[in-house]
């Protein structure tokens, strides 16, 4: 299973945050990095995946894009998600790989092409629709995405946990690459995902609380 660091990014920083309350996100000047300029962070960390949040563009305060760029050169596979609005509103670069959410990405989603489809879900329910995530995973196999992330955001940061039940069904309703970000805190986390069949797993208090090892985060593997 792929292991993939998340990085959100906000007015230049890298920055650490919880419960998706993005107002109070602050530079993450702690764990397996001694910097949160975004390069030096990288560097510091070395995954060989990364996924970058730039919130300022999601929130449509600003962009990141250069600095997503340069990022990207330094890992294997860079998801971006960076807001887009539009099939003319993806981001071009070396590695980078487009993620659009249900956040921003619109109404229409069968008009992109390619990238990964994030399923943004809020208490339980994919936002801003409300629908609930298997059924919008089921509707998803008919467009032309080239995998999906489910991200819980409101247990981003949080360390709570994921929950196991539905991880099965999820899994078993959508039929191409499938990862999960969103409060995966222990190895035994990564394992139940493992188990379930999915493709992927985004982290980062994990790593920085030193629940999951760096190691695996520069080899891009778990479990």
């Amino acid at each position: 299973m792929e292991l993939v660091l998340a990085m959100d990014l906000k007015k230049n920083l890298v920055v650490h945050g919880k419960s998706g309350k993005r107002a109070s996100y602050k530079p993450l000047d702690w764990g397996c990095s001694p910097t949160a300029e975004p390069h030096g962070f990288v560097t510091a960390v070395a995954p060989k995946f990364l996924y970058i949040a730039d919130l300022d563009r999601i929130e449509g305060n600003g962009s990141h894009d250069r600095v997503v760029r340069d990022c990207a050169r330094q890992v294997a596979a860079c998801y971006v998600d960076r807001g887009s609005r539009s099939p003319d509103d993806l981001l071009n670069g070396y590695h980078i790989r487009n993620i659009i959410g249900t956040e921003t990405g619109g109404s229409d989603l069968s008009r992109y092409t390619g990238g990964f489809l994030s399923l943004d879900i809020r208490d339980g329910c994919v936002i801003p629709s409300g629908r609930d995530p298997v059924d919008f995973l089921r509707r998803a196999n008919g467009w032309k995405f080239d995998g999906c992330i489910i991200l819980n955001i409101g247990a981003v940061g949080t360390e709570t946990g994921i929950n196991k039940d539905t991880l099965g069904k999820m899994r078993a309703t959508y039929h191409r690459k499938l990862f999960y970000g969103g409060g995966v805190a222990t190895v035994a986390d990564l394992q139940a995902l493992s188990d379930a069949g999915f493709d992927g797993a985004i982290i980062a208090t994990a790593l920085h609380r030193g629940t999951v090892p760096l190691a695996w985060v520069r080899r891009g593997r778990c479990c």
